[in-house]
């Protein structure tokens, strides 16, 4: 059993904040998340990283939207449905949290913000931070997640409908 990572999420640093919309209602825009999360966030790759970076969370378990799930590298923390979903993570080099949120836009569409927050000590973490998000490397990544979760949500709900 992993254990919960004691950082509350607010006194990380805010590091960037992305959106897109979706053309879709906030459940299924919430539903797309919890399922697209174990392949934006898992597989052998995603496992063998968190354990070279000492991640205490280096395997899915669980469910995604339940409090306590894991994926490589974080341990949800936070999940009202279909509101807020949030993604802790602690490794050698940083502390950090991802943060969906979903904001209604209409009946039809949504609003799906992916917010990041960390904090990096010492020069170690400063030369991590550098590598990640100053490659920009970061922003591929979160913005790759959102499309295929708006990719997901807007075929199921046409599907739906």
């Amino acid at each position: 059993m992993h254990h919960a990572i004691d950082v509350p999420v607010e006194s990380l640093p805010a590091i960037d904040e992305h959106a897109v919309v979706v053309r879709a209602p906030v459940e299924g825009t919430w539903d797309a998340i919890v399922a697209t999360i174990p392949s934006s966030f898992g597989g052998a790759l995603a496992e063998r990283y968190a354990r070279a970076v000492r991640c205490e969370q280096t395997r899915s378990e669980g469910d995604p939207a339940l409090i306590g799930s894991t994926v490589p590298g974080f341990i949800v923390a936070r999940s009202i449905r279909p509101a807020m979903l949030t993604l802790l993570g602690e490794h050698r080099f940083s502390r950090y949290a991802l943060v969906f949120k979903v904001d209604r836009l209409d009946e039809d569409r949504s609003l799906i913000r992916a917010e990041t927050r960390a904090e990096f000590p010492g020069w170690r973490g400063r030369a991590y931070r550098a590598l990640v998000i100053g490659t920009r490397g970061h922003v591929v990544a979160v913005t790759r997640t959102l499309r295929a979760v708006r990719r997901r949500a807007e075929r199921d709900s046409a599907n739906r409908g």
